[in-house]
């Protein structure tokens, strides 16, 4: 098979093909066939470097988001057949091999069933963002009907999905959004109320569509300086869950608030090999929802082949993409 590697950190012209052959599943494994990936924040810092405490060893097979058909299954495997379509976010990570090969070794509790409705690339742009949006809202911030849910990033990868998991939970969504052509696209997706930030002040936006009270959730999926926000905005006893809190804050607006932090890191089950399972089952209820018409992923205008990889990291850290950056063996 061919495999896209890095044998060491830098720019994305650190990538070269190789061939290699393919893995054989083990028990509890499956073989997958891989058609399409898409590139993550996390890839790209995986490749530079700044996360080399979870990349794979060299030659490193990055990528985690993955669709394909499986091609062969382990033993102790139920669920699946040789032919069944199927999406995971199931390696990329330290000892785990990535989807940037034409063979993909899967263990079977991170995989699923992919939506009937939707193609290879769109089901790749899926697995990680999703299940990092369902843990923040569902597992986390136990969001449901009648809710006023604030997510920040409203057309990022994970923001976007975030906007519509909360929405088809019955939740009244507000998102924040940098202009106003994803302001269009925050609305055609689902939001309630959008909010142009650069323009608008916390307390601004919370007086307009909270009556002042405050958010019972927000979705912090920007961290850093905008932790405060979230925590300035949330009700009293209210949560803030964050997909990015490596950073100092002033937890004061929190602690006034009696409110509650939680952190999001979708990447724990693959690292430590605990809790596995959660992963399929999310995306089970995720292909639920596509296929309802009730989720929808946002595709950058790219349309990259694998073999162009460098191409899509260049383009996503540039800032360029409008949605997730696809790749697809073509």
């Amino acid at each position: 098979m061919k495999s896209i590697i890095i044998n060491k950190f830098g720019g994305p012209e650190v990538f070269t093909i190789v061939d290699s052959a393919p893995p054989v599943p083990g028990p509890g494994q499956v073989l997958i066939r891989v058609e399409a990936s898409s590139v993550n924040p996390v890839d790209t810092k995986i490749r530079s470097g700044a996360l080399k405490a979870i990349a794979p060893p060299f030659p490193a097979i990055l990528h985690g988001d993955v669709a394909g058909v499986v091609e062969s299954v382990g033993g102790d495997v139920d669920g699946f057949s040789q032919g069944d379509p199927v999406y995971a976010c199931p390696g990329g990570f330290k000892d785990l091999p990535g989807a940037l090969a034409e063979f993909m070794l899967a263990d079977a509790r991170l995989v699923a069933k992919r939506p009937a409705n939707l193609d290879p690339r769109q089901c790749a742009t899926l697995p990680l963002a999703s299940i990092t949006a369902w843990d923040a809202l569902h597992d986390r911030g136990q969001v449901s009907k009648g809710m006023k849910v604030l997510v920040h990033g409203g057309c990022g990868g994970v923001g976007h999905l975030g906007l519509q998991l909360a929405k088809a939970a019955g939740a009244e969504v507000t998102t924040t959004v940098s202009t106003s052509q994803k302001a269009d696209i925050a609305l055609d997706l689902g939001a309630d109320h959008v909010v142009l930030y650069p323009e608008r002040e916390v307390d601004d936006y919370v007086g307009e569509y909270t009556g002042g009270a405050g958010y019972d959730l927000v979705f912090d999926t920007v961290g850093d300086a905008n932790l405060q926000n979230s925590f300035a905005a949330i009700r009293l006893h209210g949560t803030v869950v964050s997909i990015a809190a490596r950073s100092e804050q002033d937890l004061s607006p929190l602690h006034i608030r009696g409110g509650t932090l939680s952190v999001t890191f979708m990447l724990l089950p693959l690292i430590t090999g605990k809790d596995r399972e959660r992963h399929g089952e999310i995306l089970c209820e995720v292909t639920q929802l596509v296929e309802a018409g009730k989720v929808r992923p946002l595709l950058d205008e790219s349309r990259f082949t694998m073999l162009e990889v460098g191409s899509a990291h260049a383009r996503l850290e540039a800032g360029q993409a409008m949605g997730k950056v696809s790749l697809a063996w073509e």
